[in-house]
């Protein structure tokens, strides 16, 4: 298997710290956590992006993002819990994979700024319109 995040969510990869799994996802310790508590979860089968999951897998994903919300916050007491996944380009991982990071005060954890302005914040009647078009579509 070459895909990396197949691997982990599959079991094959060494010293895996697996929380959670089921017949779909491997939930993991991320092996560079932002804070402790920080979380993987990675479907079994290989996607790369949200928009090719399968409905049963997504709501895999998202009923363990829930259940192991609970936890970190039992756990770790965060301020809060960040959950992201980054697509595309930007998925270093190339499986699809939801990150949960339990958050604290002041951790240096952003979201930053775009570094260049874009003016979409002036375009927003325009851009919801372009969106309500293409859903009607189908």
């Amino acid at each position: 298997m070459a895909c990396l995040g197949c691997r982990i969510a599959n079991g094959i990869e060494p010293d895996l710290n697996v929380v959670f799994e089921n017949e779909l996802i491997t939930c993991v310790l991320d092996i560079n956590p932002f804070n402790e508590g920080h979380l993987l979860i990675l479907p079994k089968q290989h996607y790369w992006d949200v928009e090719e999951l399968d409905s049963k897998t997504a709501y895999s994903i998202m009923d363990a993002s829930k259940k192991l919300s609970i936890v970190l916050k039992s756990l770790f007491k965060p301020a809060g819990i960040s959950i992201c996944q980054n697509g595309g380009k930007f998925n270093d991982l190339t499986h699809y994979h939801m990150h949960l990071i339990p958050r604290y005060e002041g951790d240096g954890f952003t979201w930053s700024e775009p570094l260049n302005p874009h003016g979409a914040g002036q375009r927003l009647a325009e851009t919801k319109e372009k969106f309500v078009e293409v859903l009607k579509e189908g």
